[in-house]
């Protein structure tokens, strides 16, 4: 596969599980990103909800849609999207990153994903798996896991990460209207677009040494991580944008990155 069609890499802010059943200028968004390029043979998911001590890969051949949040509405907890899996792909992913990773069958697809997917892919007919973050890797570590999955991007895989760049929900405007960005998360987020259209990835790696706008953006980094196996996967002459922007309730980025040949 030539440079040209490679697949791009992408992160998604995705933001509130609502958002599945919305129709605004993010999930618009994230619709128009996907039609921008060729239909995946799959989608490898790097969700921030899949947070467990181990990496694995869903192997399943019909993921189940897990509804992983409460206090939202009813429709949201009968939303299914019925994307099969691929045991075929996931055994491709585990031979990419070592025997080590679990080939799940219990897992399925969390709202990370699937709140995102739902929109890029509605008739659900692109094969989904996802992959575990491992909470007892170091960031560098994580980055690494990302390099190694970069080869996917020449075989028809489009590799998803999906978190939030900046995620507090101890600071988000629960419930009340039009929240101004806070001034942390602002210069955060800017820090971090420069840094990455520099291809300086470095410090969004060690971002835990970079200070109070950094403890505040990323508190836990559960939403983080999932941004350093996109960067990781970056490959010579790539172009860094950002097709989707925006702050959700004062402290949740919907910063979305894409990384393109």
């Amino acid at each position: 596969m030539s440079a040209s069609q490679r697949l791009p890499v992408i992160f998604f802010g995705h933001g509130n599980p609502m958002n599945a059943l919305a129709d605004n200028v993010y999930t618009r968004g994230w619709r128009q990103v996907c039609e921008s390029f060729p239909k995946p043979r799959a989608v490898l998911c790097v969700s921030a909800h899949w947070y467990v001590p181990y990496t694995a890969v869903t192997g399943m051949q019909s993921p189940r849609t897990i509804h992983d949040f409460g206090g939202f509405p009813r429709e949201l907890f009968e939303f299914e999207y019925p994307a099969p899996g691929s045991p075929d792909i996931a055994a491709e992913v585990r031979g990419l990153l070592g025997p080590a990773v679990r080939l799940d069958d219990a897992w399925g697809l969390d709202h990370g994903s699937w709140s995102v997917l739902c929109h890029c892919y509605p008739e659900a007919d692109v094969p989904v798996i996802q992959l575990s973050i491992d909470e007892t890797l170091t960031a560098q570590e994580h980055y690494l896991l990302g390099g190694s999955l970069a080869p996917l991007r020449e075989r028809g895989i489009l590799i998803v990460g999906s978190g939030n760049l900046v995620h507090n929900l101890h600071a988000y405007g629960w419930g009340r209207r039009a929240v101004e960005p806070y001034d942390w998360a602002v210069r955060f987020e800017q820090q971090a677009r420069a840094w990455m259209l520099a291809g300086d990835h470095q410090p969004l790696i060690n971002y835990e040494k970079l200070g109070k706008d950094a403890t505040l953006s990323a508190p836990t980094p559960d939403h983080y991580l999932p941004l350093l196996y996109v960067l990781g996967a970056q490959l010579p002459g790539d172009q860094v944008s950002f097709p989707i922007e925006g702050v959700d309730g004062g402290s949740i980025s919907m910063l979305s990155v894409q990384i393109n040949s």
